[in-house]
């Protein structure tokens, strides 16, 4: 047996997400606005530069920042 609580939550937020969908902000983002001044777009390698490779290189200078101290530490072991 369906516990009518449950259901009863599972519907209303179900009516919920679906009238939130309905009627969000982003439909209204063609409409421009006092003061907007839209650069201009970005290439696909400016794009790709951007959020795939910066992330990356931070990620690798970061790593290598982090392992620096062993390997200091082996070199001067051996």
């Amino acid at each position: 047996m369906v516990n009518k609580n449950a259901l009863r939550a599972g519907t209303v937020s179900a009516g919920l997400t679906l009238m939130l969908l309905i009627s969000s902000p982003a439909a209204f983002a063609l409409t421009r606005d006092d003061g907007d001044d839209p650069g201009s777009g970005l290439s696909i390698g400016e794009t790709l530069g951007y959020f795939v490779g910066l992330p990356l290189l931070l990620f690798a200078v970061i790593a290598f920042l982090v392992s620096l101290p062993d390997i200091i530490g082996k070199g001067k072991k051996n």
